[in-house]
């Protein structure tokens, strides 16, 4: 019997991947997002359904998760991949953005996790893999926002995995570093929408974020990460995804403190 799998953030980039990936291996696939009537090629999978789900709204949960559970009677995997950045100095955010980054990127996390706990207690088992962030990791300059939430995430996901093992229930992590889709585009924000005194050092540290950009994955490379996250039956809870994640947190375990947030410091032109 085939596996079924729960993705939310499913219409671009990452998620639309690792659907598509997992279809082609054989698993059926919930795919769900804001707006399923735009997606076409999602559709022409057999083994793919696509549902509506907002995970800021608990109601667009229980109720994709309920539609999914009729149509496929178990869930074997959920991947929490929905969210987005936020990035700006923290003194200009609204206290509206800020609940705006924690509602997706941590409470829609919490809210299908939930939604889906009675299915894999039932079933005697299941993943849960989320989809965090070298930055869950690792801090940079003018993400403080987005760090919290996948610092949050990171802390949620090592917790509920002592607190699911006696229910067979693994959770794992998967944190990519930069990624080659329009997260930079459609899926970030930004605090400030006129000028600041942060001004000059925010140029200079968004002129280096895109000097990396030649460095980072693929989605389809990412899909790969959690395709092995979900299949390779191990206890293994974190997969650092991307060679500049990879990279990233090498340099955090091996050195000091201070050194690393000198380097940080100078390849973001923040210590001139």
């Amino acid at each position: 019997m085939a596996k079924t799998i729960f993705i939310t953030g499913a219409s671009s980039g990452i998620g639309k991947a690792t659907a598509i990936l997992f279809a082609n291996h054989g698993w059926n696939v919930a795919a769900t997002m804001r707006n399923p009537q735009n997606e076409t090629e999602l559709a022409q999978y057999p083994s793919i359904k696509v549902y509506a789900l907002d995970v800021t709204q608990p109601e667009s949960v229980s109720q994709a998760v309920e539609q999914a559970l009729a149509d496929w009677q178990q869930i074997d995997v959920l991947l929490n991949n929905a969210g987005y950045g936020l990035a700006g100095p923290l003194e200009t955010a609204s206290e509206e953005k800020i609940m705006d980054q924690f509602n997706t990127n941590v409470f829609g996390v919490m809210r299908t996790i939930r939604a889906l706990l009675p299915n894999f207690r039932e079933a005697g088992g299941g993943t849960i893999i989320n989809v965090t962030s070298i930055g869950g990791l690792v801090g940079l300059p003018f993400n403080s926002i987005y760090h919290a939430t996948k610092f949050g995430l990171d802390g949620l996901s090592e917790s509920l995995n002592y607190e699911l093992r006696p229910f067979g229930i693994r959770v794992k992590i998967v944190a990519p570093g930069g990624v080659i889709t329009d997260f930079a585009t459609r899926s970030l924000k930004r605090t400030v929408d006129g000028p600041s005194v942060y001004d000059a050092s925010l140029e200079k540290v968004f002129a280096a974020f895109g000097k990396n950009s030649a460095n980072y994955s693929t989605a389809e490379q990412i899909a790969e990460v959690i395709y092995r996250a979900a299949t390779d039956d191990t206890d293994q809870i974190r997969y650092v995804a991307g060679q500049d994640a990879q990279a990233t947190y090498g340099a955090w375990k091996s050195m000091s403190n201070e050194d690393f947030f000198a380097m940080i410091n100078q390849r973001f032109g923040l210590s001139e």
